[in-house]
């Protein structure tokens, strides 16, 4: 197994064989077989925490019974967010390892070079991790499910704070060169409407190997923007968040929510240079002390202490991955005995306003044959230097 997970990890969730020849029936064996790729390695490796948090959640799953007297097993391959890689490997899953489906891949170009190949064959493209707007469609693509809200509903939303907040605002704006930079910049145009060609001033992109992104701000910085859209990934925002603070400049800066990670982007960045720095939020921040006496948030505790011990408290990527394999076991439940393809198809189109206890208050998760992303609900939030605030009532779409 190509993931960095302890060896006891690794023997537990070795995989066993499925049948892609017959998708219609049932599995024969006692184990349900789930197949991921991961960037563990690359310019995207801080995100590979997520699969690590998805293999522990597993392991709670197995040792508590598994689902309906079966087992998961789950092979994690890092293709180092390099599309050619997320193909072959997940060929290698489906063809050669024999997987069921597909679960929580890392990344839009990673995913967007499978998706047409995991349809046509018929596998469960499930909970892609990141909000392209393709994961939606239930039509060209039945069986791709997403699973947090897409990047143009967050941006809308953070086009509908800036019109309210700084309505003569000049904005600039940095995104990665690829489908989740032109999600995010069509996301934003798209919320300001005919203010858009007056209110951005400066868009510029990086590419995913670059080293810094230095440069990039500071010609924002000279485009007289008042606003930023920091839509840079991982690595990338931390470095436009302390460069930003290293040139004095101090303009309203939003961040996409798939960098708010305190631990792998704010603490990097700097915690004082973060303060101020507004994004949004489906999931309860780990860092937020009003949660301290919250049961949702101890039972992610004991989870972390018992299955993950050496895993950070502080990093809500990890929340992220305990939320997403949650949901991949809620729809397992729905499966009842059967998990053939089909099945698990169908009850990843019937998940019924599900509460998941790190879920924000009041966001749940639905899908439908016509609606395959299960999140669409998002927080405005605010770091304060130490955790991040929310302020206002769920926006996006319908719980």
């Amino acid at each position: 197994m190509d993931t960095p997970l302890p060896l006891s990890r690794r023997k537990l969730l070795t995989l066993a064989a499925a049948s892609v020849a017959l998708p219609a029936r049932a599995q024969a064996s006692s184990e349900i077989l789930i197949g991921q790729t991961m960037p563990y390695s690359g310019p995207a490796s801080s995100y590979g925490v997520i699969g690590r948090a998805e293999a522990a959640y597993f392991e709670k799953v197995n040792t508590e019974g598994g689902i309906a007297g079966h087992k998961l097993r789950f092979l994690s391959q890092d293709d180092g967010y390099s599309p050619p890689k997320t193909v072959e490997q997940t060929r290698r899953l489906v063809e050669q390892e024999k997987v069921a489906m597909i679960f929580g891949t890392f990344g839009t170009p990673t995913n967007a070079v499978i998706r047409k190949y995991l349809n046509a064959a018929k596998v469960p493209h499930l909970f892609p991790t990141g909000g392209a707007d393709q994961w939606d469609d239930p039509k060209g693509a039945p069986w791709t499910f997403g699973w947090q809200p897409n990047y143009n509903t967050e941006m809308r939303i953070y086009a509908e704070f800036v019109l309210a907040e700084r309505p003569q605002g000049k904005i600039g704006i940095l995104y990665q060169n690829d489908d989740v930079g032109r999600d995010n910049l069509r996301g934003l145009r798209q919320g300001l409407g005919a203010a858009a060609d007056r209110m951005i001033v400066k868009q510029v992109s990086y590419e995913s190997t670059d080293a810094t992104v230095d440069s990039q701000v500071i010609s924002l910085r000279e485009s007289g923007a008042d606003v930023f859209f920091n839509a840079a990934a991982g690595k990338f925002a931390a470095q436009a968040i302390r460069r930003a603070s290293d040139l004095g400049w101090k303009p309203l800066q939003i961040v996409s929510n798939y960098s708010s990670s305190v631990a792998a982007v704010l603490a990097p960045a700097g915690l004082d240079k973060s303060k101020g720095i507004v994004s949004t939020q489906f999931q309860k921040d780990p860092n937020d002390p009003r949660w301290r006496k919250d049961a949702g948030y101890l039972e992610w505790l004991a989870w972390m202490d018992k299955y993950y011990p050496q895993g950070d408290k502080t990093d809500i990527f990890n929340v992220y991955g305990y939320l997403s394999a949650q949901t991949l076991v809620e729809v397992l439940k729905l499966c009842g005995k059967d998990f053939s393809r089909e099945n698990v198809r169908h009850a990843a189109e019937s998940l019924q306003r599900v509460e998941l206890p790190m879920l924000m208050p009041g966001i749940t998760l639905s899908t439908s044959p016509t609606r395959h992303v299960p999140i669409r609900q998002l927080y405005l939030i605010r770091f304060d230097g130490a955790s991040w605030q929310a302020f206002g009532d769920a926006k996006g779409g319908a719980a």
